[in-house]
């Protein structure tokens, strides 16, 4: 298997490969890959040298790949979200699977043919690494999982682009531009170019630029309600409750996500009463691992009898909301207003 930097450096050096398997959750790193693998193979057109394949015609790959490309050298194939290389269900399916091996066969036994007319690329969600085609891919070709990346490589990304734009930013800056904007790396680079445009050549991004021009999160705004709920400054979490109505931002989603927050800072008093790991107790994922330090910061702010009460009467708010009983905007006013007081 290749990482997703050792694949990018391949591509960028112009080092095409005639058989690939991409999956994974980042799926912009994923989607930049294939446009670099498409900008490589050249001029294509659909239907003669670009076939794109899916669940409803896989059965259809062998025979495509066998096909000439009139015309034309090779033959680019995107075969996306097949089921191909998912891992088998409880009930298994026969044809699938029947499919499967003849692919993993075929592929084997004329890869010379494949190297010679096409270049083949599947392109999953997800895949498993049990599978005979996932082993024959990973063989003959470039297999390369596409995992949300880490903070230090969401950083890294971030720098180099701030740099190829000749625009400065601190380590602290950077963090703290991910902690508002999350790490969705598209996401992240849409913000980071009205940043750089903000900033302009020689320029050096602000903290008070990120709160300036950035969209931020709402798990991120979370946060920062909560900071002021913990320090008992009643005027800041109401302007930033009505901050976030104003943004039209669906009252129901806030309600589930300040029950969401206060129950990951519940858990995290826990995780440190019976000195538990708090990464697994949260079941943070990698690119979530920098939030550590702001939950337990956000956890000493509260007894944990003081975050059960909260959750409770959150739950209690949603009962009271559906049943017609009060106004929700009012119900979360009221419950920031109970424990600022």
């Amino acid at each position: 298997m290749l990482s997703i930097e050792n694949l990018e450096k391949e591509l960028k050096g112009g080092k095409l490969e005639s058989l690939y398997l991409l999956y994974g959750e980042e799926l912009f790193l994923l989607e930049s890959a294939l446009k670099k693998i498409k900008s490589l193979f050249g001029e294509y057109t659909k239907g003669i040298n670009f076939i794109t394949i899916d669940e409803t015609n896989c059965d259809e790959l062998i025979a495509d790949i066998e096909t000439p490309s009139f015309g034309y050298e090779k033959k680019l194939i995107i075969a996306r979200n097949t089921g191909l290389l998912k891992k088998d269900g409880k009930r298994k399916n026969v044809e699938l699977s029947k499919l499967k091996e003849k692919i993993s066969a075929y592929l084997k036994d004329n890869i010379d043919l494949v190297r010679s007319s096409v270049v083949l690329v599947f392109v999953e969600e997800e895949a498993d690494s049990k599978q005979e085609l996932y082993g024959v891919i990973d063989k003959l070709g470039v297999v390369c999982e596409f995992a949300y990346q880490k903070p230090i490589q969401i950083e890294r990304r971030i720098k180099a682009i701030c740099q190829g734009y000749k625009v400065d930013i601190d380590d602290a800056t950077l963090r703290y531009f991910i902690e508002c904007c999350g790490t969705n790396m598209q996401e992240l680079i849409n913000e980071i170019r009205k940043l750089i445009e903000y900033a302009g050549e020689g320029g050096k991004i602000q903290k008070v630029d990120i709160d300036k021009l950035c969209i931020k999160k709402l798990e991120s705004v979370i946060f920062d309600l909560t900071d002021s709920l913990g320090k008992k400054q009643i005027a800041v979490a109401l302007d930033v409750l009505k901050n976030l109505v104003y943004a039209k931002e669906p009252i129901q989603k806030i309600l589930i996500t300040l029950y969401n927050h206060f129950k990951k800072l519940y858990f995290v008093k826990l995780a440190l009463y019976y000195n538990k790991d708090i990464v697994s107790s949260l079941n943070l994922k990698p690119n979530q691992t920098f939030l550590v330090s702001k939950y337990k910061s956000q956890a000493n702010f509260f007894q944990g009898a003081e975050l059960r009460s909260i959750l409770q009467s959150l739950i209690d708010l949603d009962y009271q909301y559906k049943n017609g009983l009060i106004d929700l905007q009012i119900g979360l006013e009221t419950i920031l207003c109970k424990y600022c007081s």
